[in-house]
């Protein structure tokens, strides 16, 4: 098997087994803890820590992990910053209704979701749950139901001939998941989380679920698809495949060098949290790393960070939604992101040393600039590059459909961001 149907098969299975953020994390960690890396925790003590390759989470949703050769100021860290949430649909803490003999759930709609895409498909459930322990003590585990359980059907198009024309859905009313027939008999949904921990975690004692963060998914596994196999189609692409990839490098990063990634959550809502970009995970673990404020500023200014998040595509059938002279192809490269306003970080002398990053590892490089007027979104690039001041670009593959609940890349662009982010990290090293 080549060392690329290996790379793709990989990513498959980590998009697979990814369906939340927290699962994200965890399966980060279990490719980390694979190629050797000693979990920390950032309730104990490691300010002096000796060389090695080490990782951390937070909220059980944003990993660090990096490779340590000690406070050296010769040469600053090479990062690469992705972040592992994606739009979705959140259950409500209360979420249970009962509508024309219908169970169903409430949920709240998490970032700025393509919502049309969620109607008429099977859905499934995961997430996080707490609870209590007959000893008192609270507990908390990851949960996924793994088979479709739910769906959001559609308003049959005889009730509603407008159907076809561009409507708003409205995300109380309309985005409303079925989850089974109502009964005569009351349905106890925390029971239903109860269920499924014990069938996960059979060792528990639980005395009765206390919280939840549950988000719906779609169950359909990523499948490669075109005349050639040449597109992959999956849930999450944005921006599993960054966080991948970053993954990938650094699992074989050159160890005599300070090699960083950062997976943030919260970057599709904000990332104004404690585990999100805004906040102060990467900053809190550079400066156990490097408690002397004067060495920590002089690696920093030594160092560059990749900001890498999927970028629009053109669509080859709403050119006109692109600036003309700049029309990023899915399978021509990794794309670099501009904008007059910095809501992508990157400079010319950033976006040159990407470039001849490319061209060291082989790889073709795009560009993209949104139209004049229209707006564009932003990434971790901006918020890290301000928060600790180091040198960013921004990146990602081109994908079509972005936030929709499948999204569209073309396989041999997800090789050439795992390519060049490898070369980053170990040049002496091919995919």
């Amino acid at each position: 098997m080549s060392s690329e149907r290996a790379c793709l098969d990989e990513l498959i299975r980590f998009l697979s087994s990814s369906p939340t953020t927290f699962h994200a994390a965890t399966s980060a960690a279990a490719l980390l803890e694979a190629a050797g890396f000693t979990r920390l925790y950032e309730q104990e003590s490691w300010s002096s820590l000796p060389e090695g390759k080490y990782f951390l989470l937070r909220n059980d949703s944003s990993l660090i992990g990096f490779t340590w050769q000690g406070p050296k100021t010769k040469s600053g860290f090479r990062m690469i910053g992705a972040h592992t949430d994606s739009p979705s649909l959140k259950v409500k803490p209360n979420p249970l209704r009962r509508e024309q003999n219908c169970l169903q759930l409430g949920v709240e709609i998490y970032g700025g979701a393509l919502l049309r895409p969620w109607f008429d498909r099977e859905l499934s459930l995961a997430g996080r749950v707490c609870w209590q322990e007959k000893d008192g003590s609270l507990c908390s585990a990851l949960l996924d139901f793994q088979r479709p359980i739910a769906i959001i059907p559609s308003l049959a198009i005889h009730l509603n001939r407008e159907a076809n024309k561009q409507q708003e859905v409205n995300g109380q009313t309309d985005i409303v998941p079925l989850l089974g027939l109502a009964g005569e008999e009351a349905f106890d949904f925390q029971q239903l989380l109860l269920g499924q921990l014990l069938r996960q975690q059979p060792e528990a004692e639980p005395v009765g679920i206390i919280d939840h963060e549950l988000f719906f998914y779609d169950p359909t596994p990523p499948a490669q698809t075109g005349l050639a196999h040449e597109f992959l189609v999956s849930a999450r692409l944005d921006n599993l495949v960054s966080c991948f990839a970053a993954l990938h490098a650094l699992r074989t990063a050159d160890t005599k060098t300070n090699c960083l990634i950062v997976l943030n959550d919260h970057e599709e809502v904000g990332s104004m949290t404690a585990a999100g970009a805004q906040g102060p995970f990467l900053r809190d673990v550079l400066e156990r790393l490097l408690p002397d404020a004067t060495t920590r500023q002089t690696v920093l200014r030594k160092s560059f960070f990749i900001s890498a998040d999927n970028a629009h595509a053109v669509h080859p059938n709403f050119p006109i939604k692109h600036d003309p002279q700049h029309l990023p192809k899915l399978g021509y490269g990794p794309v670099i992101k501009f904008n007059a306003n910095q809501r992508y970080a990157t400079t010319a002398a950033t976006a040159a040393q990407f470039r001849q990053l490319c061209a060291q590892a082989g790889v073709p490089v795009q560009e993209f600039v949104s139209r004049s007027d229209m707006g564009c979104g932003s990434t971790i690039g901006p918020l890290t590059a301000t928060g600790i001041g180091v040198d960013t670009v921004d990146v990602g593959i081109p994908s079509l459909a972005m936030h929709s609940i499948r999204e569209t890349a073309a396989c041999s662009d997800c090789l050439y961001l795992c390519a060049v982010l490898r070369y980053f990290f170990y040049p002496c090293k091919p995919l």
